[in-house]
């Protein structure tokens, strides 16, 4: 699982689930929109619309899939909902990992039921080499005695492990940037899949300077 706004989806955000079913040897990536994320400001978009760009941007990628769960579901986009829909779904054997960047990862234990989350599956995080330092102590309490050093270690089970994971090539792309270009009527082109970019276009979106929003 790898969830966010994708407001609009980059190149980085398919780059990276991409290089999660390499490594992590996964089965296949739930990219899934939130409709209503509690943590971050409202999308600039509607869900629908960037579920759209996402199903774009996927195009026939292999073991990539745009999940529309948390659309399909009403209230806030908790990510212990989703997990519990997709343990449902597969079963209790199956190893489930939810993937999230390093940002996201130091409010993990504001998230809501946080405990919850390692009871459906695993967390890996995507480190950021620039991102070195103590951790929140509410988080070092959470994930304590979960940690593991290496993918083998994290299939052993289930759920419940935590991974903080390197990835061969992050691209410094971002949402906010790309929505800052595209209200300026800069070229977004080879930041963004050319079908995401037409259909951009071709409907004006994130044409509004005074939004740009949270990732």
């Amino acid at each position: 699982m790898l969830g966010g706004t994708f407001d609009p989806v980059h190149h980085g955000h398919l780059r990276t689930a991409v290089e999660l079913r390499d490594v992590l040897g996964l089965d296949g990536v739930h990219m899934i929109p939130a409709a209503q994320p509690p943590l971050r400001g409202r999308p600039q978009v509607s869900a629908q619309e960037r579920l759209a760009l996402l199903r774009l941007g996927i195009g026939d990628t292999p073991g990539l899939l745009a999940d529309p769960c948390e659309l399909e579901r009403e209230g806030p986009s908790y990510s212990a909902l989703t997990l519990a829909s997709l343990r449902q779904r597969y079963g209790e054997k199956a190893r489930i990992v939810m993937a999230l960047g390093h940002d996201a990862f130091l409010k993990l234990a504001q998230w809501h039921r946080p405990e919850q989350l390692f009871d459906l599956a695993h967390v890996v995080v995507i480190d950021r080499p620039d991102h070195i330092g103590a951790l929140p102590a509410a988080l070092e309490e959470l994930i304590a005695g979960r940690e593991v050093n290496d993918c083998q270690a994290l299939m052993e089970e289930a759920q419940g492990r935590l991974l903080r994971l390197s990835l061969p090539s992050r691209m410094a792309i971002s949402a906010t940037f790309v929505r800052e270009r595209l209200a300026q009527g800069e070229s977004v082109r080879y930041l963004l899949p050319e079908p995401v970019v037409q259909r951009i276009e071709s409907r004006g979106l994130y044409r509004n300077p005074a939004i740009f929003g949270a990732e």
